[in-house]
Formats: C-alpha cells, sequence, structure tokens
C-alpha cells in the first residue's frame, strides 16, 4: 500500500489509523478495494509528527477534529499542545536554576530551628503534606522521626532533598527516575548528572516542539487539500 509506504507504517497501522478516525473516510471501488488519496498520506504524515510531539492520544483528538469539518477545535487543541510544551519549557528553566542554587546550599553547622515538621515544609514548597508523605512511602524523602508514630521533622539536609524533588517533579520527572537519582545525590552530590539529566530533558522538548510545528504545517496543506478536493481525487491510490 502506497499510502503506508510514504508515511513509514505498516499496512495495519494505516488501517488502525482509518479505524481510530486519523485518516478522512475511504472510499471503495465497486469491488471493495480502498481508493486512498493524497490527503490520506497528508493525514498519516501529520498525525505522525503530531504523536511524536504531544502523545499519540492528543494527535488522533486533533485528527479527528480536523476531519470533522471547519471549525476551531484543531486550533484550539494545538494551541494547548503548545501551551503544554510552554509550561515545561519554562518549568525546567526554573528548575535548572533552582537545582543549582540548592546544590550549592550549605548544610553544616545549622540550628536545631532549621528543622521544620510536615506541614511547614508544605507550606514552603506550596504542596500538600500528602504530597510529601508520598514522597517519603517513595523513598525521594527520609524524614527522621524519634518513635514510629512521632511527628516527622525534617532536617536541613531533608529540607534540601524535597527542595529538589519539588522542583524536578515540576520539570517533568517521574517518580520512579527520581527514585533511582536521589540516593546516588544523597551519596555523592553529583550535581553534574542533575544538569546532564536536564540538558536532556530540554533536547527533548526541543525535539517535540519542532515536532508540532512539523504537525502543523501539514495540517495547513492538509486542510487546504481537504477543502477543495473529496477525499480520494487527489491522486487515487488503491490498497
Amino acid at each position: 500500500m502506497d499510502v503506508a509506504r510514504r508515511a513509514g507504517y505498516s499496512v495495519q497501522q494505516v488501517r488502525n489509523l482509518e479505524r481510530d478516525g486519523v485518516l478522512p473516510p475511504v472510499p471503495r471501488t465497486g469491488s471493495g478495494y480502498r481508493v486512498y488519496g493524497a490527503s490520506h498520506v497528508g493525514s498519516a504524515l501529520a498525525y505522525r509528527a503530531l504523536a511524536h510531539g504531544t502523545g499519540p492520544v492528543e494527535a488522533k483528538r486533533i485528527m479527528r477534529a480536523v476531519h470533522a469539518g471547519p471549525g476551531s477545535e484543531p486550533l484550539a487543541l494545538l494551541d494547548a499542545a503548545h501551551a503544554r510544551l510552554h509550561t515545561e519549557r519554562r518549568d525546567l528553566a526554573l528548575a535548572r536554576t533552582a537545582a543549582g542554587l540548592i546544590s550549592a546550599e550549605p548544610i553544616g553547622d545549622v540550628r536545631p530551628s532549621d528543622a521544620m515538621g510536615i506541614s511547614e515544609l508544605a507550606a514552603a514548597l506550596g504542596v500538600r503534606p500528602s504530597t510529601l508523605r508520598h514522597w517519603e512511602a517513595e523513598g525521594l524523602v527520609a524524614p527522621p522521626r524519634s518513635s514510629p508514630r512521632g511527628p516527622r521533622r525534617y532536617l536541613p539536609d531533608d529540607v534540601r532533598d524535597a527542595r529538589i524533588v519539588h522542583q524536578l517533579r515540576l520539570s517533568g520527572y517521574r517518580v520512579a527516575t527520581l527514585r533511582a537519582m536521589m540516593p546516588e545525590l544523597r551519596r555523592a552530590r553529583r550535581w553534574e548528572e542533575v544538569a546532564t539529566a536536564l540538558d536532556a530533558r530540554d533536547a527533548s522538548i526541543d525535539a517535540r516542539s519542532r515536532s508540532l510545528l512539523d504537525g502543523a504545517a501539514a495540517l495547513a496543506a492538509l486542510v487546504v487539500r481537504v477543502g477543495e478536493r473529496p477525499p480520494g481525487a487527489d491522486g487515487d491510490r488503491r490498497g
């Protein structure tokens, strides 16, 4: 099938995209052959770029909105996808700054009064106490207790760890990744690894942003093409 070859999908994947509404309706000949056109190739290519930029679920929503007919919904969905990447980029910049500042904070010669209870630390970070309990359960922060049922007291190095976790979570790092990272940071203070990880995140955002740009360009051409000709009429191909 020419659509599969040009879009880089298998024949079955193309049929799945047709089933999911990613492709416009595919006409058939009297003998039952599918008749694909340039609009189907364009839809498959647009979806491929959008899926890399915003994920397959959202990409399918965008493509279905395009094929539903004229309207602003596809534009609104694209705007929302770009806004999410903008938020990730902003939070990443904050995380990069915060990680550098936090890594330079001295933790020696501290006073007992520098410790915090869970409510105090939650208020300082702008999170709920339940979030701190979740981080503790996942091994990201380990505040000591005077007894098994005693109150949590976050010492200065625990507070620093919580701040790092908070900033990295804001930048999109999953709990599983931080679970592996935090013990290493506590032992070795390998802040260069944090910088490397943040650089990788930055590159990922750039790649997804470029994919959204490519997807939007493909959609622009697709909307014009679909508006001018019915599906299958623009360079028909059977499959």
